[in-house]
C-alpha cells in the first residue's frame, strides 16, 4: 500500500508561539522523503500533524486524495515509528510484530503468519519466539519496523529511527532501511536532524528553519545548489567569503573573483565547500594561505587555514588523504569559479 501526501498551506500554534508557517508540501506516492533540520525547526511538530497527533491551526492533510485534517491517528492510512520502538518487553517479536493486526481484529493464525513474513522482510525469521530483551539496538529497530509495517500503512512516519544507534549501525539501518522502503514501495516520511544520514536515505530532502520550508529537492541538488544561505550552512562544511559586488565585479578579501553576480552594487556572501578547493591544476586562484592544523579523517585531510591576504578569514580545505600538509606550510589555493555559491542581501 502507498499513497500521496499534499500539506496545504499548513499553519500550526502553541499559544503564541507559531510553530508551522505556511507549509505547503507535495510528497508522491512511493516517495522516500527526509524532513530535516535544527531542534525547533518545526518538523517533529509536522511529522505530528501527518499522523494525527496534532491537528493543525489552518491548513489541509490530504492523504491519498482524502481530506485527513481532522482524523484521528486510529483512522489513518499511516504508522509512525518512534526513536524508542516502544516494543513490549513481555512479548515475543511475534506477537510484537502482529499486535497492531490484533487490535485490528485479523485471526490469531493470520496474523503470526503476516507478523512471521514482516520479521523475514528485516532479517529475523529465526528470533520470532524471542523477546525484545534478548536482542541488539539495531535488531529492536528491526522489529518496530516490522510491526509498523505489518499493518500495511499508506504512509510509515518515522521520527528519528536511528538516533539511539551508534555510527556503524546507524550506516547499516540507513542501508536496510532504503532496501526495504524500495522494495515494499511505501510511502516513507522520516525525520532525522542528520544531514548525512538524509543524503544517505532520501529520494528528497525538505530542509526546514524556524517553521518554514528552506529548501525541497534531491539530495545532490540540495547540496550542492542550496536555495538559500541557511541551507548551505547546514548541509555540510561551508566557508564563508564576504563580497562586494560593484560595476558588475566582484570583490572579497582574497582578491578579485571572476564569478556571476548581480549587476546592481550589493553585498552578499561568497560560500565555498571545503572540498572544492585545490593546491594545483588552475583554475580561479585564491592566493597563499598558511596551515594552522591539520586533521586525518581517512577519506581526507582537514586543512584549517590562514590566507595571506586576509589573515582574519579562516578557510576550510578538505584534501586527498594521500597528501602530506604540515603545519605551518604556505599551499597556493585554486578552486573553479563555478563551484562558488553566491548569496547576496536582501535589499
Amino acid at each position: 500500500m502507498t499513497a500521496p501526501v499534499i500539506l496545504a498551506s499548513v499553519n500550526h500554534r502553541f499559544g503564541e508561539f507559531h510553530a508551522l508557517k505556511d507549509i505547503n508540501l507535495d510528497i508522491g506516492a512511493g516517495d522516500y522523503v527526509t524532513l530535516l533540520g535544527p531542534s525547533g525547526c518545526g518538523k517533529t511538530t509536522l511529522l505530528s500533524v501527518l499522523g494525527g497527533f496534532i491537528e493543525p491551526s489552518t491548513g489541509q492533510v490530504l492523504i491519498g486524495g482524502r481530506d485527513m485534517t481532522r482524523v484521528p491517528p486510529a483512522r489513518r492510512p499511516t504508522t509512525t515509528m518512534f526513536q524508542d520502538y516502544a516494543l513490549f518487553p513481555h512479548m515475543s517479536l511475534r506477537d510484537n510484530v502482529g499486535f497492531g493486526l490484533r487490535m485490528a481484529g485479523i485471526a490469531r493464525a493470520e496474523r503470526l503468519q503476516r507478523a512471521e513474513a514482516f520479521l523475514e522482510l528485516v532479517g529475523l525469521t529465526d528470533a520470532a519466539g524471542k523477546r525484545p530483551h534478548e536482542l541488539s539496538g539495531g535488531q529492536r529497530q528491526r522489529v518496530a519496523l516490522a510491526r509498523a509495517l505489518a499493518v500495511e500503512p499508506d504512509v510509515l512516519l518515522l521520527d528519528e529511527p536511528l538516533g539511539a544507534l551508534d555510527l556503524k549501525l546507524r550506516r547499516t539501518m540507513q542501508d536496510e532501511l532504503k532496501a526495504i522502503q524500495r522494495k515494499i514501495g511505501t510511502t516513507f516520511v522520516h525525520v532525522t536532524h542528520d544531514q548525512e544520514e538524509a543524503m544517505a536515505i532520501a529520494d528528497r530532502i525538505v530542509v526546514m528553519n524556524a517553521g518554514r520550508i528552506e529548501d525541497d529537492g534531491p539530495p545532490a541538488r540540495v547540496y550542492s545548489r542550496p536555495a538559500s544561505l541557511f541551507t548551505a550552512d547546514f548541509m555540510g562544511e561551508m566557508n564563508h567569503i564576504p563580497l562586494a559586488v560593484k560595476g558588475g565585479a566582484a570583490t572579497t578579501p582574497l582578491g578579485p573573483l571572476e564569478i556571476s553576480v548581480p549587476a546592481r552594487d550589493s553585498r552578499g556572501t561568497a560560500c565555498l565547500r571545503p572540498e572544492a578547493i585545490r593546491t594545483a591544476g588552475g583554475g580561479q586562484g585564491l592566493g597563499a594561505a598558511r596551515i594552522v592544523d591539520a586533521a586525518f579523517f581517512g577519506t581526507h585531510w582537514r586543512l584549517h587555514l590562514e590566507p595571506e591576504a586576509a589573515p582574519g578569514l579562516p578557510l576550510i580545505a578538505h584534501l586527498p588523504p594521500d597528501a602530506t600538509p604540515e603545519q605551518g606550510a604556505v599551499l597556493a589555493l585554486y578552486v573553479d569559479p563555478d563551484a562558488f555559491l553566491v548569496y547576496m542581501q536582501e535589499q
